[in-house]
């Protein structure tokens, strides 16, 4: 006996895998990469959609079937876009803008069009996933037919690039920059790319192809001046390196005179290369060389600025950084100074591991920076080993170090893959720990932490387990105003968890909220809003809003709030009056009707919906005293 795959199985399985696939798509670097990230982000969005109905595993309807199949159809048509733009040619991407424009957004119109034939009512989807469909659909609704914005300095920098035989430096340095042609390596991509369009065009480009290789000659050339070392010879190359241009002062360490490769602050504000103090200070040394100031302490701080200025320098004039002892060659001077900061951060990992509390405050400082600063110190930062050192600093008696290490948690938090080594150092109740006890700024931190972790589903629970949510209610109703949004964004986000809900509703938040609601000048109302419809969606979170007396808090809100503030707001006087008659009689005496009608003309898609569900529960009522 063979056995065959479920069609619908097969069909919602394709789709899954079209979503991952799309999802994993490559960063795109060129003019398109704002259509290429806004249409990669609405696609994601649809995955709960796909992996919900796997779940379910139920029979789809020939009409269900119609609509998914359009939309596989769309998925494998943006799939191929998507690939183009990332692995195209550059150059010629940039001269056909408006054509690729007009492309994505043929692929919008298609999503678009095929979430429109698939009949979200009839599928048996939770409501959290079918308000999160029916917004993705939202967006892809306000895409189709609303085009890029021109980039007029782009359209100008190519302009004269293209009509003038030698376009000023800064003009090709720009576009340069804006195609992502930097180095030699990109060029020789930017050349394949060219060759592939070649030879999908049968041999014969036409006129497109002359504009491209004029202006792609332009920037190549502005791209080898300044990378002299590009296509110069083997004996250039050796007189570029060992000539001897004169080095700034600024640039030489004051004891040994010679050009510093990892320049650190003292106490007294100045710089040495960091293995000459060391030896001074490792001698019993307490004053400054240069100024004889005795120092208040001993902590070296890494002077990335000035390490900047001399790598920029070095490239500029052909000079290589001198090797740290042990250090493998470097080909070029950012392989160089990468070197140089992975050894100052090993540096400031040691001071965690093993120094004092004042080392230990300085260096979880110096980390929250770096982290801050870049993806790249992100990686590196997390690679050497720094999060489980930054979870210890969690239960420091120190509040300073406290906060540098929460804060440092959250800036790395933003790489996803460090969300994970953070959750599996066993960060989550130490950071709870910190939201409950610490300073007001590491309470926000922390705050914010939860937040960034709990985008993964899986943390939600965790962080909801670890008492997460009656410490960030706390923080949202004696915080600072940045302390409350913080709090309120976490709680947003945790509350997507239907065992969640539960835990923040037990826990009081229901009265808070609806406190700030009713503060209209207190810039929380948005939010308010936010958190109270997604509790309104479980039967416990009805229960405590419709025994806070909301209805006239809500008129007020759906008659003159904000578009999206007059959605949440009905969709939570929905959710209360289809259980709750005393609740519709209420919305009535308030003005529910005229409102509403309003509402379910101008209001969002959602608004109108959940306005014309709200009306024809009140014909309902008006229907049976008319029986009576």
């Amino acid at each position: 006996m063979v056995l065959t795959e479920d069609p619908n199985s097969e069909l919602l399985s394709g789709l899954v895998d079209s979503v991952k696939e799309i999802s994993m798509s490559p960063e795109c670097r060129n003019v398109c990469k704002k259509m290429h990230g806004n249409l990669v982000r609405r696609i994601k969005l649809l995955s709960p959609l796909f992996e919900e109905l796997k779940d379910n595993n139920e029979e789809l309807s020939e009409e269900e079937t119609k609509g998914f199949e359009l939309l596989r159809t769309a998925l494998d048509s943006a799939k191929e876009l998507l690939k183009l733009v990332v692995e195209g040619s550059k150059v010629y991407q940039t001269l056909q803008r408006d054509h690729i424009a007009d492309k994505f957004n043929q692929i919008t119109e298609k999503i678009e069009a095929a979430l429109s034939e698939i009949p979200y009512d009839k599928l048996n989807l939770s409501e959290e996933v079918q308000e999160q469909i029916e917004l993705v659909h939202a967006q892809f609704r306000r895409a189709k037919g609303s085009p890029e914005l021109p980039d007029h300095q782009l359209e100008v920098d190519l302009a004269i690039a293209q009509r003038e035989k030698e376009p000023d430096p800064a003009i090709l340095k720009r576009l340069s920059e804006r195609l992502h042609l930097r180095t030699i390596d990109d060029l020789k991509k930017e050349s394949l790319a060219f060759h592939e369009l070649v030879i999908a065009s049968g041999g014969d480009p036409g006129d497109w192809f002359k504009k491209m290789a004029s202006l792609f000659k332009k920037l190549k050339d502005h791209v080898q001046m300044a990378n002299p070392e590009a296509d110069c010879s083997e004996a250039e190359k050796v007189m570029m390196k060992h000539r001897s241009p004169v080095i700034p002062d600024d640039f030489r360490c004051p004891i040994s005179l010679e050009l510093m490769k990892d320049p650190v602050i003292i106490s007294t504000g100045q710089t040495y290369e960091r293995s000459c103090i060391q030896k001074w200070l490792d001698a019993g040394h307490k004053t400054c060389p240069k100024t004889q100031q005795t120092l208040l302490h001993t902590a070296l701080t890494p002077n990335y600025v000035l390490k900047s200025l001399i790598a920029l320098w070095c490239e500029n004039n052909g000079v290589e950084l001198p090797k740290q002892p042990g250090a493998c060659r470097s080909k070029n001077v950012r392989s160089s100074i990468s070197y140089c900061d992975r050894a100052a951060i090993a540096t400031l990992l040691d001071k965690l591991a093993n120094g004092n509390l004042e080392q230990q405050r300085s260096a979880a400082g110096e980390l929250r920076l770096l982290a801050k600063r870049n993806v790249d110190n992100r990686v590196c930062i997390a690679e050497a080993g720094a999060i489980p050192l930054l979870v210890e600093l969690l239960s420091s008696t120190d509040p300073r170090t406290q906060e540098h290490a929460v804060t440092a948690l959250l800036n790395l938090s933003i790489n996803d893959i460090n969300k994970g080594t953070i959750v599996n150092a066993g960060a989550i109740p130490d950071i709870v720990d910190v939201l409950k006890n610490g300073s007001m700024e590491a309470r926000e931190n922390a705050a914010a932490t939860l937040f960034s972790l709990s985008v993964v589903d899986e943390n939600k629970v965790a962080i909801g387990a670890a008492g997460a949510i009656p410490a960030l209610i706390k923080l949202l109703c004696d915080g600072t105003p940045r302390g409350k949004k913080d709090a309120a964004t976490a709680i947003f986000n945790l509350s997507i968890y239907q065992g969640n809900k539960a835990r923040a509703v037990k826990a009081g938040i229901v009265p808070p909220l609806m406190r700030l609601l009713k503060d209209a000048g207190g810039g929380m109302v948005d939010e308010a809003l936010a958190i109270l419809a997604i509790l309104a969606s479980h039967q416990e979170g009805k229960v405590a809003i419709g025994q806070a007396d909301p209805i006239p808090v809500l008129m007020e809100v759906i008659s003159t709030g904000y578009p999206r503030n007059r959605e949440n707001a009905a969709a939570i006087l929905c959710s209360l009056c289809t259980v709750d008659s005393q609740q519709l009689k209420l919305a009535r005496q308030f003005g529910a009707e005229k409102a509403l009608k309003e509402l379910s003309e101008s209001g969002t898609d959602r608004a109108k919906r959940k306005a014309g569900s709200i009306l024809e529960l009140l014909q309902g009522v008006d229907a049976i005293v008319t029986q009576s």
